[in-house]
């Protein structure tokens, strides 16, 4: 009789283990999939990321490239004055900061059309 006994211990552990891998499995299953509909979604917010980031960057340089434009009309009328050739982006500029180069590069330019101006008629050749 303790045979039977021990037995059907053995068994009911063996029935509890593999019911415990079961559920293991089925818990590992449902999280995966959770996980896998979470990273989705996160690389759909990073792909609208860059394509926003891209567009502002375009932006940026479309804008960039307008005050150098206008700078070099400004500055075409000084004979003296020489301006360089093309317009490169800085590679050490950060993203986050975009706004502010541009506010920098407005007030630059505003400050480049005042000396301009205050050089006078004589300078102008």
């Amino acid at each position: 009789m303790t045979m039977i006994i021990h037995d059907s211990t053995a068994a009911t552990r063996y029935k509890e283990t593999v019911g415990l891998a079961s559920q293991a499995k089925h818990n590992l299953r449902n999280w995966e999939y959770q996980r896998l509909e979470e990273l989705k979604g996160e690389i759909a917010a990073a792909k609208e990321a860059v394509e926003q980031a891209t567009e502002r960057e375009a932006k940026a340089m479309r804008a960039a490239n307008r005050w150098w434009r206008m700078a070099e009309d400004n500055v075409s009328r000084l004979s003296w004055l020489e301006v360089e050739d093309s317009l490169v982006p800085a590679v050490q500029a950060r993203g986050d900061r975009l706004d502010r180069y541009l506010d920098d590069v407005r007030v630059a330019y505003n400050e480049l059309v005042q000396a301009v101006l205050q050089l006078g008629w004589r300078a102008r050749r």
